[in-house]
């Protein structure tokens, strides 16, 4: 019982606080709403629990293997994180936008958790934190990620409610094109400990 309250806290605390997701799920409730969001919401919740099961079944050990590969997806990560806070500095309502104009997709969504680096980390966090070798961590496994499939929707769903009741009170495009612009300053800060990184391993 103890084990299972120690990994709903962990992914309470690692799902609801700020992030590249919960950046992402905000500023879709602010432009788009909640209905038009719920695919985004979704495919982030479930491409991280599919995520947190690959890593489990092996990644990790690859990641040992091949160090280059990871360096490769932190890199597209990065890149991939700097395209949509451009996204979302232009995001708009208005028809006339050549930003973005629809709500990111389930896919999008569940494919974005494959370069977002709080991700990665928080999975092979829970990965290395909660499960012993042996017979067990087949289920040991699945357990973790069934717990983070649970936790996540109310967690990150927080944050779309939070950006549907903003939507109410920013109710002018110019507060709206504010708002996206500090939401993009936000994600742009949160990859800049991933490039010092980056840097790091190429000097």
């Amino acid at each position: 019982m103890e084990y299972l309250l120690a990994v709903v806290l962990f992914a309470v605390s690692s799902s609801v606080t700020p992030g590249p997701n919960n950046i992402m799920v905000m500023t879709s409730g602010v432009n788009f709403g909640i209905k038009k969001s719920l695919p985004l919401l979704t495919g982030i919740c479930v491409g991280f629990t599919i995520m947190l099961l690959m890593v489990g079944l092996g990644f990790s050990e690859l990641f040992e293997l091949f160090p280059s590969l990871h360096f490769i997806i932190k890199c597209v990560g990065v890149v991939y994180l700097l395209y949509l806070a451009y996204l979302i500095a232009g995001s708009s309502t208005s028809v006339e936008s050549k930003h973005q104009t629809q709500p990111f997709t389930f896919m999008k969504g569940a494919l974005f958790q494959w370069v977002n680096a709080k991700a990665w980390i928080v999975a092979t966090g829970a990965i290395a934190a909660f499960t012993t070798t042996g017979a067990s961590f087949l289920s040991q496994n699945l357990m973790i990620a069934l717990t983070f499939f649970l936790v996540s929707f109310p967690c990150v769903g927080v944050w779309l409610l939070f950006g549907s009741v903003l939507k109410k009170l920013l109710n002018s495009e110019r507060y709206k094109k504010c708002f996206n612009l500090v939401m993009s300053g936000l994600l742009v800060l949160s990859v800049l400990p991933v490039l010092g990184e980056i840097v790091d391993q190429l000097v």
